[in-house]
């Protein structure tokens, strides 16, 4: 796999670098609610900018259906990353045309601006070509530095890439690095751990992971899939009928390729879903009638961590249970600690991502000391999935 061209190797100063970002963030009301992703991508902005380059930041921000929608300005997320930054950011009032040319022109030197929201713009989605040079007139130097958009052929993570000198920015780099890392080349034996609701949305995943895994957890809600494919009455949890042969094929492929497969031996079930349901922990085979599982049970928990403990490498995508509610969140909350005390040990290298994924790991206090945790959904995803990935491929090809 040939390597990603950095941007670090490049002389920016007195350059328009025009940098495809992800800040789509969490946003009420023209309020930023969660600036997790504004923080993780200033470090690239402060680099770039004390190097001399004029930094024009390309962006999209929920769904405007490809015309203007003063709900989706990106204003109020470049006020936000202004405050980041602790300096002034310009904004621009569209992405293309006069507006943006006349915001980018009057950059100097070390000057950073925000251009409006691309998906203002139909074109964006559809990777028009002429989109693509619009934008691309604004600048000199193309860096794509949102891997959780590298999954979408759009304009600007595609078209736009053909059209100038094209570089990958740190954040884009540090996470095809870690991913590479612990998928293409890992140290093993090698773990993963895929969880959430169907086995339906994880089937690429689950295919392409078990021929290079040592060992493979199956927890959520596509537990009971496997469960229930295997002749187990698995109550009233939630399971698919339609995906048993899935599930089935599956455990014969982790048999072939010497991969061990783990399945809850134990849960925790409940007669609803509520938080602080009354619940009890029974085998994994003998789930109660009037009762659905909604968490994997202590036994399996402990099971999961004596294997992370014999591996070198952990990939994660999806929780255990029903983490958003308590006590439902305990197997996913002790596993998690577990992997990150092995971290910490310098004993495992943890990887984890999805939206689910990051949620459930921040909530048990264990993200911190993960060594890569992905922000990246849609991406994570099909990286996992062993697909290629536009906006990455368009930039190894040059």
């Amino acid at each position: 796999m040939s390597a990603l061209p950095s941007i670090d190797t490049v002389d920016v100063k007195g350059k328009t670098l025009l940098i495809r970002a992800d800040l789509n963030v969490p946003a009420k009301d023209g309020v930023v609610t969660d600036a997790t992703r504004l923080e993780r991508f200033a470090p690239t902005v402060k680099e770039l900018s004390e190097k001399g380059g004029r930094i024009v930041i390309l962006a999209h921000f929920g769904r405007p259906k490809g015309k203007p929608d003063p709900e989706f300005t990106l204003k109020p997320v470049a006020e936000k990353l202004g405050e980041i930054l602790g300096r002034p950011v310009a904004f621009a009032e569209d992405c293309v045309g006069e507006a943006a040319k006349t915001v980018v022109s009057g950059l100097k030197d070390g000057d950073v601006a925000v251009l409006e929201n691309l998906r203002f713009h139909a074109e964006e989605e559809k990777n028009d070509e002429g989109f693509a040079r619009q934008l691309a007139e604004l600048g000199d130097i193309y860096v794509n530095d949102a891997f959780s958009c590298a999954h979408r052929a759009h304009a600007s993570t595609h078209a736009l890439a053909k059209l100038l000198p094209a570089y990958a920015g740190p954040s884009l780099l540090a996470e095809v690095n870690a991913l590479e890392a612990a998928l293409t080349k890992p140290e093993r034996p090698v773990a993963a751990v895929v969880g959430g609701a169907k086995v339906s949305t994880k089937i690429g995943v689950l295919e392409f992971l078990v021929p290079k895994m040592d060992h493979l957890v199956i927890g959520g809600g596509m537990a009971n899939t496997f469960l229930a494919a295997q002749g187990f009455d698995v109550g009233k949890s939630l399971f698919e009928a339609d995906a048993k042969d899935t599930a089935l094929k599956v455990m014969k492929l982790a048999e072939e390729s010497g991969c061990k497969l783990h399945l809850p031996v134990d849960v925790v079930a409940a007669s609803e879903f509520k938080a602080h349901a009354e619940n009890e922990t029974v085998d994994a085979k003998a789930i109660p009638a009037d009762k659905m599982a909604l968490d994997v049970g202590p036994k399996t928990a402990d099971a999961v961590i004596a294997a992370l403990s014999e591996c070198r490498t952990l990939l994660w995508n999806g929780p255990l249970g029903a983490f958003e509610i308590q006590p439902f969140d305990a197997a996913t909350n002790k596993v998690a600690l577990a992997a990150a005390k092995l971290t910490t040990e310098g004993k495992l290298v943890t990887v984890a991502g999805g939206g689910d994924t990051v949620a459930a790991l921040n909530a048990s206090g264990a993200a911190d000391d993960f060594t890569y945790l992905s922000t990246a959904g849609g991406a994570f995803l099909e990286w996992l999935e062993g697909k290629e990935l536009p906006g990455i491929e368009v930039l190894r090809k040059g």
